[in-house]
């Protein structure tokens, strides 16, 4: 049998790429979305797909046990890669959204990786890959939720791996600056369902973040395609040792490096001056 992968997050950008580049190259790939709609419409392409909700334990359980049936019980690679992001300030943002943020980027990770360790240990292989962010490694402004939930998903990941470490299951980060994909368009339906941005004194710089949120083409100049990501998630696959991070676009080599070298003030000044 082919290497088997489970792929989270496959209704567009990064985990749909991934998912037909990966299946067209003749792995056994199953891709997850949350939506039915979209679990038909990847079907119809050719694709195993399942439906997961990662803010649904039971959809995580029923989702990934569908998956082994398909795979027949071997899972070699764990793709988790299902996002979104919550914008506006800390001080605007409901609790309750903060929740939301983090059941579905960390919380539901952690069911989904928890049920899939001991199908790893018992082949006596495996490997987590962990789609980060350069939001994990720097923090900006307006992006607390998920930068919150990207931070802390370095923290988990980098404890996975040293708990992992005796074992013959490899923990991997792939860390992406901009890439292209929906992720804008959902933020921006995230921001006008939980943010009130009238009586907000973040409301002027809230309005720069809808216009920049609603452009239909990218709005930084390092932004690249899904491609980008697929290139490290084939190196990890194919690596009878994978490293512990890959960075991918630009932004995250220069501030994974301001960070290392510059004071905390200085690197917050720059930070600081970005939308």
């Amino acid at each position: 049998m082919s290497t088997a992968i489970l792929i989270t997050g496959c209704s567009s950008g990064i985990g749909y790429h991934c998912a037909k580049s990966l299946h067209q190259a003749g792995y056994l790939v199953v891709a997850s979305c949350r939506h039915d709609d979209d679990v038909t419409r990847l079907r119809d392409e050719g694709l195993h797909c399942v439906k997961l909700d990662l803010a649904d334990s039971q959809s995580i359980e029923q989702g990934l046990a569908e998956a082994l049936r398909i795979t027949k019980g071997k899972l070699d690679v764990l793709f988790n890669n299902g996002a979104y992001g919550q914008p506006g300030a800390l001080e605007d943002l409901p609790t309750d959204a903060l929740r939301e943020q983090f059941e579905t980027n960390l919380f539901g990770w952690h069911s989904l990786t928890k049920a899939l360790i001991p199908v790893m240990l018992a082949q006596g292989s495996g490997k987590i890959v962990q789609n980060s962010s350069v939001l994990g490694l720097v923090a900006m402004k307006y992006r607390g939720a998920y930068n919150a939930s990207k931070f802390a998903l370095e923290g988990y990941t980098d404890t996975l791996r040293l708990e992992l470490a005796n074992t013959p299951i490899h923990v991997s980060l792939i860390e992406p600056g901009p890439i292209e994909s929906q992720f804008r368009a959902n933020a921006k339906r995230q921001f006008e369902t939980h943010i009130e941005m009238t009586a907000s004194r973040h409301k002027d710089s809230y309005q720069k973040t809808l216009d920049r949120l609603g452009k239909s083409s990218p709005s930084n100049q390092f932004t690249l395609t899904p491609e980008a990501v697929l290139k490290p998630l084939i190196q990890i696959i194919k690596s009878d040792r994978p490293s512990a991070r890959y960075y991918v676009t630009q932004p995250t080599y220069i501030f994974g490096f301001l960070r290392r070298v510059l004071p905390v003030r200085w690197l917050d000044y720059l930070l600081a001056k970005s939308d």
